[in-house]
């Protein structure tokens, strides 16, 4: 039941825009919920370097003074990984095309995201 539909978020997401070819949600500590990624991609992999990146990330934000950790955005040559919270223990990971339109896949990722945090 909660897989469905956090399926379906994911599916809504990656449907929202072209730019968006991968999504997933994952545990903070990388176990993966539910996930719309292509095929050959590893999941647990996707799932540990999230993790590993947000946390990263809290730590940094934290440290630096800059407050509370929105979103986390790694370039690429080949497009970018966006990752932020969907709730206290839970992360949206997106993966988008280089030539991606970010102020909107910043806006669908929160909604997403807010979403992802009521289910779970």
């Amino acid at each position: 039941m909660r897989e469905d539909l956090l399926n379906s978020i994911l599916s809504e997401l990656n449907g929202s825009t072209a730019d968006i070819e991968a999504s997933a949600v994952l545990s903070t500590d990388g176990l993966m919920m539910a996930s719309m990624l292509p095929a050959g991609m590893d999941e647990d992999r996707v799932g540990a370097m999230s993790a590993a990146m947000l946390s990263l990330g809290d730590r940094t934000s934290r440290e630096l003074a800059r407050g509370e950790l929105e979103q986390v955005l790694v370039k690429g040559a080949k497009g970018y990984v966006l990752m932020t919270h969907a709730g206290p223990d839970s992360v949206l990971t997106a993966l988008c095309k280089p030539n991606s339109r970010l102020g909107l896949i910043f806006l669908d990722v929160k909604r997403a995201a807010d979403a992802i945090s009521k289910v779970i």
